[in-house]
């Protein structure tokens, strides 16, 4: 294989992998989103049929999981800046893209549970957020490690 296509199918792993990235992070945010949303509207559902208020703070534990992409997102970018490197840039972008999409997944879950106890109860909000936070860490623990990784690469 000539040089020049060597270099054109390292740049093209490398943004297939920031890509990646950004597609696997936001697919996580799809899941968990989806998730806590339809759980929000079957809390309201049982508030409404109960002739009690619709808390909307559920929309906050809904929305909880959408942050993920943007972490997808900010790696992508960085790792534009470095595509040529290939392969190493293809496989840490499914992996970060996997780390930060499951996160969103499972952020997803415990809101759906979260919006259905503050549906019922009216209590436990903050201890609510205090657990999604806590499964937040790991996605910008993935973002951040991973983007010393990239900026450890050399081209």
């Amino acid at each position: 294989m000539n040089p020049e296509t060597v270099t054109i199918m390292n740049q093209a792993m490398g943004v297939a992998g920031a890509v990646a990235c950004l597609g696997l992070s936001a697919t996580g945010s799809a899941f968990g989103t989806g998730f806590a949303g339809a759980a929000a509207v079957g809390a309201w559902k049982k508030c409404y049929a109960q002739n009690k208020p619709a808390p909307f703070i559920l929309l906050g534990l809904v929305g909880a999981p959408i942050t993920q992409t943007l972490y997808g997102m900010i790696l992508m970018f960085i790792m534009f800046g470095k595509a040529q490197a290939g392969l190493p840039m293809l496989i840490l972008g499914v992996f970060a893209g996997l780390g930060i999409g499951f996160s969103a997944l499972f952020q997803g879950r415990a809101a759906a549970a979260a919006c259905d106890a503050q549906a019922e109860t009216g209590q436990g909000l903050t201890n609510y957020f205090g657990a999604l936070g806590i499964i937040e860490t790991v996605a910008i623990f993935t973002m951040v490690f991973s983007l010393i990784a990239v900026l450890q690469i050399n081209v």
